[in-house]
């Protein structure tokens, strides 16, 4: 054990790396509602370590600092482009980890996690190494209590990027040497904490006495305010709550009442869009049409209030600071919700592709009613294959840094040549895409509907060889004989 700095007590040596992952357990990619091909990684300071019986502070103006039960792989031996089945030579020791956060800052690093995971005190490892030679790495238990009661518990055997496979690729693109580690990623439980509480942190091998020991945090109160002129400030929104505390329940939050009941949703799901078109230019709204856009599935219906989200056009340097990590487009598509349709501004630019399989996945994944772009469409068949209802303006290959830049969202938009605020009601059918206001909502789909029937009852009169004239639209005597048979 190094004696050079009491933060590094459990550890052989400070760490030169400290590598996270982001998401390797099947609990909480199941409560994320998305799960990666592939792994990915972001580094943590070694200046962030903090041994058992610390403390971390929260930040003052901030409310989501969150812990996040880890196993800690430490390598013992320099290694390079390691296999699956050599991967764990390379490790020396296992232990105890959390890997605190604070979501408050989440968004501002665009995924590096740089201000948001690499405060001081951070990353508290320990309190006792386990020698991996008597591990095995599909059998790794890994605890976490809050305030004396049990909040994760889960096994490496519930990973679906094991252990070798993350040290394996990590060693193929950089040398991982003796000290360094590995952050493997949490399970699911993880949650906020707030001043006063104390989080620890355990690891042990069942069957056997191995363990790590508690690893115990206390979290206290900062008082120190950030300052805005060098940097940004923390922000949060409900999506980051949700996501820090583990469910909108968690977090306190209500759930979201539908904007449409039950009832009225079966109204709009049977009227046509024409109908509703006809409706609404009767109240003086005649662009409302969202156009240029098609269905991929021409017998799908769509119903569902608007989410927005707005790219504009690409600028190389905006894209830099806008375009990488957890962007706006990122975050619009994990904020869609049950029974929403997001509505995507592309300016018409058929260039690039807007989406991909991997976004219509996690919207389809959270239940949302559909989506509407007037941009393009990569991986069209395999988005297709979702099954979303989703208008767009065609496929295309290229990635969305060809023409846009994601840059904002739930704000109003212009999509299709209409504007489209969010809360708005968006129906689709085979002949387009309408967007209507909540506040007549209701009033429109009576009338449409109304009219349904009428443009029926004509429609069975010309069939039976009546001319149009006088009959389309109906004059008085044809009015009464609908309106006797109507009644009838």
């Amino acid at each position: 054990m190094t004696d050079l700095d009491p933060r590094f007590a459990a550890l052989p040596v400070r760490p030169g790396k400290i590598i996270a992952v982001h998401l390797a357990y099947e609990s909480r990619a199941a409560q994320r509602g998305r799960k990666p091909a592939h792994p990915s990684y972001f580094f943590k300071p070694s200046s962030s370590v903090a041994p058992t019986g610390g403390t971390i502070v929260r930040p003052a103006g901030t409310e989501l600092l969150a812990f996040e039960a880890e196993i800690a792989v430490v390598i013992g031996t320099d290694a390079r482009n390691l296999t699956r089945d050599t991967a764990w030579d390379a490790v020396g020791w296992i232990t105890a980890a959390n890997d605190f956060g604070l979501y408050d800052l989440r968004a501002n690093d665009k995924g590096s996690n740089v201000r948001n995971k690499g405060g001081d005190g951070f990353t508290p490892i320990g309190a006792q190494l386990i020698d991996s030679r008597a591990v095995d790495p599909t059998n790794i238990r890994v605890r976490a209590w809050v305030n004396g009661t049990i909040a994760q518990d889960d096994n490496s055997s519930g990973m679906f990027f094991p252990l070798t496979q993350l040290i394996a690729d990590l060693s193929q693109h950089f040398t991982l040497e003796r000290g360094d580690i590995i952050l493997t990623g949490t399970p699911a439980g993880s949650s906020v904490v707030v001043p006063g509480d104390v989080v620890d942190i355990e690891i042990d091998v069942p069957g056997t006495e191995l363990t790590s020991g508690k690893l115990t945090t206390t979290v206290t109160q900062g008082t120190v305010e950030f300052d805005a002129t060098l940097g940004s400030l923390p922000a949060v929104d409900d999506t980051q709550r949700i996501e820090a505390w583990g469910s909108r329940e968690a977090a306190g939050m209500a759930e979201p009442q539908p904007a449409l009941s039950a009832e009225l949703y079966d109204k709009l799901m049977r009227t046509p869009v024409a109908g509703l078109s006809a409706q609404l230019r009767k109240r003086g709204l005649n662009n409302v049409t969202i156009d240029g856009v098609r269905p991929m599935h021409t017998d799908a219906k769509l119903v569902g209030t608007a989410k927005t989200l707005r790219f504009v056009p690409n600028r190389e340097d905006l894209f830099k600071t806008l375009g990488g990590g957890y962007n706006a487009q990122k975050r619009a598509f994990d904020a869609v919700r049950e029974g929403e349709v997001l509505v995507i501004e592309a300016r018409g630019e058929k260039g690039s592709g807007t989406l991909g399989d991997i976004l219509a996945i996690r919207a389809n994944a959270a239940r949302a009613a559909g989506i509407v772009t007037d941009g393009g469409v990569r991986d069209f068949d395999a988005v297709q294959a979702v099954g979303l209802p989703i208008y767009s303006n065609g496929a295309h290959p290229a990635v969305l840094g060809r023409k846009h830049v994601p840059f904002d969202h739930d704000i109003t938009i212009a999509c299709g040549g209409t504007t489209v605020q969010p809360g708005d009601i968006i129906v689709g059918d085979s002949d387009g895409v309408i967007v209507i206001p909540p506040a007549m909502v209701e009033e429109v789909v009576n009338d449409a509907l109304a009219q349904e029937d009428e443009d029926g009852w004509i429609a069975q009169q010309v069939a039976a060889g009546h001319p149009v004239d006088g009959l389309f639209p109906m004059n008085a005597e044809w009015r009464a004989r609908y309106e006797a048979e109507h009644g009838a």
